[in-house]
């Protein structure tokens, strides 16, 4: 059976419901820099990766360093505007990572956010303290690239095969992979079940709780167990 001694949570679309924000942000970004809008579908599949590259997806044709600044710091203005009540957690998730931390499991954040970003959310629940590790975009390699669990690991102490990845989109996934790692895929983030589904995620859930559900009953080596309720 396997035990995991680390859980690693993705924070927009895993642990809280800040997609939709981070869409009309990006839109209204885009308005403001003079520049077409992007799909919702398009904004929703850049989600997870830090900034700068996710403007590069969007906008691959934008060469320009200074127009690239402008449309960032649009967005992050308008972020903020729209964050001035913070996003609400998942169903599930204040309980869930209470029992995480009461069963002994350190708790760790790995996230496309900027560091500035991520302290001002964890500052706003009262949760500077509550996770032991984090990483974040703009301080180390963007997903899907594994620096950020390996940093998390190296400073942990903990090997990969004791860690478990947990987020809403393929660069989470991926980024879990190619750390050696095995990694739960939420259904109810930025992307489709069914786009997860081809990361070949450990297990994929639709809703937080189960979770916790899982590991109590044990992740088997032998026999990978998913849920999947579809979408």
């Amino acid at each position: 059976m396997r035990e995991y001694q680390l859980l690693i949570f993705d924070w927009d679309g895993t642990l809280v419901d800040s997609i939709g924000r981070i869409v009309t942000a990006m839109h209204l970004a885009a308005d403001a820099s003079g520049l077409a809008r992007c799909t919702d579908e398009q904004v929703r599949g850049i989600i997870g990766l830090g900034l700068p590259e996710a403007i590069r997806c969007l906008y691959p044709e934008m060469h320009d360093p200074a127009q690239a600044q402008h449309l960032r710091q649009h967005y992050s203005e308008h972020y903020l505007a729209l964050e001035a009540e913070p996003s609400p957690l998942f169903y599930g998730v204040a309980e869930g990572l209470q029992a995480f931390r009461a069963e002994g499991y350190q708790l760790a954040v790995a996230t496309g956010k900027g560091r500035q970003g991520l302290q001002r959310v964890l500052a706003d629940r009262g949760w500077l303290e509550y996770f032991d590790y984090s990483r974040c975009a703009d301080e180390t390699a963007s997903k899907p690239d594994p620096l950020m669990l390996q940093e998390i690991l190296e400073q942990s102490g903990i090997a990969a095969s004791q860690a478990l990845m947990v987020g809403d989109s393929s660069f989470d996934l991926l980024m879990a992979a190619r750390a050696g790692m095995d990694c739960v895929a939420v259904g109810y983030g930025a992307q489709s079940m069914q786009a997860l589904r081809e990361c070949q995620p450990t297990l994929a859930i639709e809703c937080f709780t189960e979770l916790h559900a899982w590991l109590v009953r044990g992740a088997s080596n032998q026999s990978v167990e998913v849920m999947l309720h579809g979408r």
